[in-house]
């Protein structure tokens, strides 16, 4: 297994037990990229590996790894070295958001959202990068959201964290160029996956009931791979979400914030 493992170019992507990141696995092994799967819950991706050696004949390495701890980014670290893998495209999915006040909120989840959104992304980012660097190849997508382009009353830890990932991802590609390296920084809007059911476990925003959009996990994919692919710094899928990501930094801060904490706020 080990031999078949090395034969292959390779792909790893966080937050592969659903949703997006699923979908991007699938679409990467489609491409002929091996895939090294990694989120907490094993089961799913063991069961994808499973379909993607089927489909496309490709191996997977499934990592059980919980990123927003210290040692997660160490455990897939670990695993690719055993494996001795070099990574051509990092795809960083993994994260999540909560709906609430603040001073709500409890502050463990909050800082999980923060070590997960940022430490993770970043740190897994500073451990590959040099890598493909050194070899003049390699390609970096961070999923964002167009929550990065305004601040969000009622979310605002997860707002901001996309934002740095929005920032840090278009400086880096400014960074890389010409190195042979691109990253990219897919900012999808209200997408139909698990992350409506976290995001609303203390309270139900109004983001995540009403007409949203049709965009699903599956389109989103598509579009963040061929960005990434072309190497664009940034998608933003969807032709109503590009008008706001282009429209929310021109208008008034008092009228972002209104919108956005109309819209992050309780229905009831």
């Amino acid at each position: 297994m080990d031999s078949m493992v090395r034969a292959h170019k390779y792909a790893v992507v966080t937050g592969a037990s659903s949703g997006i990141g699923w979908e991007l696995a699938s679409i990467l092994a489609r491409e002929g990229y091996g895939l090294v799967l990694v989120a907490r819950r094993t089961g799913p991706m063991r069961e994808l590996a499973d379909q993607l050696q089927q489909a496309h004949g490709v191996p997977s390495v499934v990592v059980g790894a919980d990123l927003a701890a210290p040692e997660g980014v160490r455990t897939v670290v670990d695993e690719l070295k055993t494996h001795q893998l070099d990574v051509e495209v990092l795809v960083n999915n993994a994260g999540f958001g909560l709906a609430g006040s603040f001073e709500a909120l409890p502050a463990e989840q909050q800082m999980g959202m923060v070590d997960l959104n940022i430490r993770a992304l970043t740190s897994l980012t500073r451990e590959l990068v040099p890598g493909m660097v050194a070899r003049r190849r390699g390609y970096v997508l961070n999923v964002a959201s167009l929550a990065a382009f305004t601040p969000g009353p009622f979310m605002s830890v997860y707002y901001a964290s996309k934002a740095y990932v929005l920032s840090f991802s278009t400086a880096l590609h400014a960074e890389l160029k010409g190195q042979g390296v691109t990253v990219t920084a897919l900012c999808p809007g209200y997408t139909e996956t698990e992350f409506a059911a976290r995001a609303a476990e203390h309270q139900k925003a109004r983001l995540f009931s009403g007409p949203m959009g049709t965009a699903n996990a599956r389109q989103v994919a598509e579009a963040g791979y061929q960005a990434l692919k072309r190497g664009k710094p940034v998608v933003v899928p969807g032709f109503s979400n590009r008008f706001s990501a282009w429209f929310m930094p021109l208008a008034p801060l008092a009228l972002r914030l209104r919108i956005a904490g109309y819209m992050n706020a309780s229905e009831h």
